[in-house]
């Protein structure tokens, strides 16, 4: 099953503060449809103007993946983290038995663009955890770096889930595949770039359901910035 999602049909909030595409049914929004994939509940593509953000709110039980893309995101939760996280780092937030936390953008003139992706655990009721790292496209890394897993993917930040997610950089003409094991699929969401995935045009901002095939890729016609789940 291979299910293109494109940026144009998504369903688009905005307020004064936030202009917020939601991949997946969430708060007000509700499409039957769309209520997630596998364990991926929420996949949010969010842009936060200055001095703005969400103020304190609780969460439970989930794996929540913040990816900045351009910006600065504030931190705060009440088990004590704070942390600012510029573009290119990545926080992992697993909420366990409960924690309550707000994201701000601290700056007075530049806007936030952020991914934050929520995935069910395996386990209800852990502790909640909370870790920050950043991540950088070179040489050595090659054109996929493992931002987040619960299968022990090297240089990832652990989630409590068997899920990976990986950000891959191609350069115009370069082809990516990642294979799937039986019983996977994949959520493949284009940042920027495009290019050709099974025989449809991917454009920046359009996502890629794959579920009961071998693998999944994408031949870049640009360069390109790409986020990969590999899910249960």
């Amino acid at each position: 099953m291979r299910q293109l999602d494109r940026q144009a049909e998504r369903y688009h909030f905005a307020n004064d503060w936030l202009s917020a595409y939601w991949h997946f049914s969430f708060d007000h929004y509700h499409d039957p449809a769309r209520l997630g994939f596998g364990p991926l509940r929420v996949f949010n593509d969010d842009t936060i103007r200055p001095r703005s953000g969400f103020p304190m709110h609780p969460h439970r039980d989930m794996e929540i993946v913040t990816v900045v893309l351009s910006g600065t995101l504030e931190h705060e939760d009440n088990q004590g983290h704070q942390g600012v996280l510029e573009a290119g780092e990545v926080q992992v937030m697993s909420a366990g038995t409960g924690i309550v936390h707000a994201e701000r953008n601290p700056s007075a003139t530049v806007p936030l663009h952020l991914l934050q992706i929520w995935i069910h655990p395996e386990a209800r009721g852990g502790r909640p955890r909370w870790a920050q790292r950043a991540y950088r496209h070179d040489a050595a890394s090659g054109p996929v770096l493992a931002l987040a897993s619960g299968e022990g993917r090297p240089g990832a930040l652990p989630i409590g889930q068997a899920a990976s997610i990986y950000r891959v950089r191609l350069r115009p003409g370069e082809r990516f595949a990642h294979p799937l094991a039986a019983g996977r699929r994949a959520y493949l969401f284009v940042v920027s770039g495009g290019g050709a995935a099974e025989g449809a045009t991917l454009e920046a901002g359009d996502a890629l359901r794959v579920e009961d095939e071998p693998a999944v890729g994408l031949a870049a016609t640009r360069a390109s910035d790409l986020l990969l789940l590999d899910l249960p």
